[in-house]
């Protein structure tokens, strides 16, 4: 008995002692650490990381120019400043890369598809031909965005009666009908089982990002294969998606460039670049399930922080309305009326800054040694990224950092040399809610437009405001996610003054 005793204790011993081993000789050990960085100890400081990684991160960032984070599964070595936001973008991509990042902290390969990572096709479709058609869509988007609110809202609202509406979930409903205008055009933009798929799909990405957050490495591949809900998505999704494309994909071949009335949308797009590439209508189907869940995703959160901001501080409401009633009454509806709206951008800006969807940026994943301006060590095949939400909140790139100045971005657009600069999708090394250099999201131009009209539509025709003036929901964080609150808003019909 003693013997068994003795070998127990000394197998113990052994693995105690190599764990030790193995921490002090790690390349990572002398980067500093928020939170324990002993063996088994830091646990503690992942599980704080997933609860509160904004106060992690500024902890950090008020500390150390580079530190590092745990997750359950890894470290995340996180830089600090504008200045090494921007060294992080100058890593050239043979060094370091964004798409294994993503794939790393989203798991992708699970969550969304394999195409999506062996065969982005989507990403060249939007850079390209959805960004240099933005005008010749913006019509569509406006009448989706009216007919969605119209039916979403406005057909729930009595003359000056005051009614709560769950904004986040309202706002992904308008979001999926407007993206999906451009994405698959009519009647299918309107299909409510379709839309109904596609939204569901964006909330199982994150339940599936979570679970396989708290799984370790080596068993990803395993528990990754058992997460139904990307597959029954695409299957789902397919049932409407795939005779469209085989359809289009019919008469491309039949008639060419003789195909005189060929649709001018995101599908057709996508088709094209499949056929560039020698892709699959798989390919392009799970490319259109990719797009929908970024663009619900991201959209839905930030226009449903926004509201809160004017939710809590009603005041502001006429001046943003002044605005867009006096730019659309001499532009119409029309991406230059949009993009002459300097208050409204710098209000949704504004809201991003104070509100990213994530609390890291600018994420890179290095595919070999790196050793950073300061001398840092970073070995191949670390998650690098920069602190954003800090970034945001510092005070030497934004003055009263922690206070939302709704016009802050338009009264900085007045200098000389700054109208473009401080516009909404302008990234930037202090900015950088859509990342910075040529990884910045390539969707940010048809979102930001997407977003504006649908802020200027909820001006002119309802009242906003918290129930008893209460204030915006703080926010909530699962890892560098930030999670806004389910919370109602009050909304009325507007109330035009007697002249």
């Amino acid at each position: 008995m003693a013997n068994a005793v003795e070998i127990a204790g000394a197998i113990i011993g052994v693995v105690v002692l190599t764990a030790i081993a193995r921490w002090r000789f790690d390349p990572l050990y002398s980067i500093p650490t928020i939170g324990p960085s002993f063996p088994l100890l830091s646990y503690i400081g992942a599980y704080r990381y997933c609860k509160n990684a904004r106060e992690v991160l500024q902890e950090g960032y008020a500390k150390h120019k580079i530190f590092k984070v745990a997750m359950l599964d890894q470290w995340v070595v996180i830089v600090s400043g504008a200045e090494m936001n921007d060294e992080l973008r100058k890593i050239p991509d043979s060094h370091a890369t964004f798409h294994e990042a993503a794939e790393e902290l989203v798991q992708t390969r699970y969550t969304l598809s394999d195409s999506a990572v062996d065969h982005p096709i989507h990403i060249p479709a939007i850079r390209g031909p959805l960004t240099k058609n933005l005008a010749v869509v913006f019509g569509d988007v406006v009448d989706e965005v009216n007919a969605a609110f119209s039916e979403t809202i406005g057909s729930k609202l009595k003359d000056d009666e005051w009614t709560g509406v769950n904004v986040l979930m309202s706002m992904a409903v308008i979001i999926s009908r407007a993206s999906n205008r451009v994405f698959v055009g009519l009647p299918l933009c309107r299909n409510e089982d379709y839309l109904h798929i596609v939204r569901q799909f964006t909330f199982d990405v994150s339940k599936g990002r979570f679970i396989l957050s708290l799984s370790p490495r080596f068993l990803k591949p395993f528990v990754g294969r058992f997460i139904p809900w990307a597959r029954r998505a695409m299957r789902n999704g397919s049932v409407y998606l795939r005779p469209m494309i085989e359809e289009r994909q019919r008469k491309l071949k039949e008639m060419g460039d003789e195909w005189t009335d060929k649709p001018n949308d995101y599908m057709m797009w996508m088709i094209d670049e499949a056929n560039r590439q020698g892709e699959s209508t798989q390919v392009i189907l799970e490319g259109i399930m990719v797009s929908n869940f970024a663009a619900i995703h991201t959209s839905s959160s930030s226009i449903t922080q926004a509201l809160y901001h004017l939710a809590e501080s009603p005041e502001y409401a006429d001046l943003l309305r002044e605005e867009v009633e006096s730019v659309v009454s001499e532009h119409g509806w029309t991406k230059v009326a949009m993009n002459k709206m300097w208050k409204l951008d710098s209000f949704m800006r504004e809201s991003q800054r104070i509100n990213g969807i994530t609390h890291i940026s600018v994420m890179r994943k290095t595919l070999q040694d790196t050793t950073l301006s300061d001398g840092t060590f970073i070995p191949a095949g670390t998650v690098v990224a920069g602190a954003s939400s800090a970034t945001h909140r510092d005070a030497r790139n934004y003055e009263n950092p922690e206070i939302f100045d709704p016009f802050r971005f338009a009264d900085m657009r007045t200098e000389d040399g700054a109208s473009i600069k401080h516009q909404f999708v302008t990234t930037s090394p202090e900015y950088v809610a859509f990342g910075h250099g040529k990884h910045a999201c390539p969707g940010r131009f048809f979102a930001v437009n997407e977003l504006k009209v649908m802020m200027a539509y909820i001006l002119l025709h309802y009242d906003i405001k918290f129930e008893d003036g209460r204030p915006r929901p703080e926010n909530s964080s699962r890892w560098h996610s930030v999670v806004p609150q389910n919370k109602e808003v009050l909304f009325r019909k507007r109330q035009v003054s007697a002249a």
